[in-house]
């Protein structure tokens, strides 16, 4: 079985939009600085690394679904010269009232990602920066850190392979 750490994207992975906005296109997506080693570290590690993230904007239509993967497509051109990328991306686009089973709090892409992955559930981690990633990681029966918004992904994943 694989070992992974699940990462929330907006104020984990990139800078995170102004309350109430989004990360709509890749002007408005920036990296945050330590993104790159901490991800190098994690795969050392022999972890998977899998983006887990809400993507309200798609359901209220202030942003696409083309959008959403031409960000993602993005992100892994920038970590690619650091030698990393993203294993995988799972990503809900449905609003609060949906209530799909995908959408963080719900365990819905962790659960999926462990089904498509053969995930060790028990040995994985998910890092991110809200409540309802917290609730996400309890709901899935992965650990867990939360950091501050635009925190240091580093710092987190320091402290993750210090508790091992």
């Amino acid at each position: 079985m694989n070992k992974a750490i699940f990462l929330d994207r907006d104020g984990v992975i990139n800078k995170k939009a102004e309350e109430h906005d989004y990360i709509k296109n890749l002007d408005e997506f920036t990296l945050l600085t330590d993104v790159p080693a901490a991800i190098k570290l994690i795969k050392n590690q022999g972890y998977l690394v899998i983006i887990i993230s809400n993507q309200r904007g798609v359901a209220k239509g202030i942003m696409t679904t083309e959008a959403v993967n031409k960000i993602h497509e993005k992100l892994n051109r920038l970590l690619r010269q650091y030698g990393v990328k993203i294993d995988a991306f799972y990503w809900c686009g449905h609003d609060y009232e949906d209530r799909c089973e995908c959408r963080k709090p719900s365990p819905g892409l962790i659960l999926r990602s462990v089904k498509d992955f053969d995930i060790d559930i028990r040995n994985s981690w998910l890092i991110g920066d809200s409540e309802h990633d917290k609730m996400c990681a309890i709901n899935a029966g992965v650990k867990y850190k939360i950091i501050e918004t635009d925190g240091s992904l580093m710092q987190a994943v320091k402290e993750i392979f210090n508790d091992e």
